[in-house]
């Protein structure tokens, strides 16, 4: 793990960025290298590859993060992330792999309430994706919205959201 982090710092190439955000977000699915990839600061690592301009690299980057979002230490500092995740979703093309992974991120990091606050300027986004987007956009989009609406403090801006 430790040397696919380092191989993600050391290389501008697509191809091997993809990879190796691949390989990390797979290693994700089991507890003990999701601290294993926090303690080698690999968040903040893949988190960096949300700047490429390269949309698969963004997108397993996301993907890497929603897998290392299961995970209570690494929400707390993905939660840096939520801004950056949420501008991600609204400037990428309809219904795009990067717009459906970014979504499936929010859904993980909206799952408690500690987080909430910081997707409210994005509120009439995900509404305007749940009216113009496809099936699997609009899915992805009510479980935010859904979760969003568990917190009674997000009621006032979910219902005076600009659509």
């Amino acid at each position: 793990l430790q040397k696919l982090i380092h191989l993600l710092q050391a290389t501008d190439d697509p191809l091997i960025q993809e990879q190796a955000l691949i390989t990390l977000s797979n290693s994700a699915a089991f507890s003990v290298n999701q601290d294993i990839i926090r303690n080698l600061d690999g968040l903040s690592v893949i988190g960096g590859m949300l700047s490429n301009r390269v949309p698969r690299v963004k997108e397993k980057a996301l993907n890497a993060l929603n897998n290392l979002s299961m995970n209570i230490k690494n929400q707390e500092e993905i939660q840096v992330l939520i801004t950056q995740v949420c501008r991600t979703v609204e400037s990428a093309p309809l219904n795009s792999d990067v717009q459906l992974a970014g979504l499936r991120l929010l859904t993980n990091m909206s799952v408690t309430s500690d987080y909430h606050q910081k997707m409210v300027n994005s509120i009439p986004c995900f509404l305007h994706l749940l009216s113009e987007g496809t099936e699997r956009t609009q899915i992805q989009v009510l479980k935010v919205l859904v979760n969003l609406s568990a917190n009674p403090a997000m009621a006032k801006h979910l219902l005076k959201a600009q659509v």
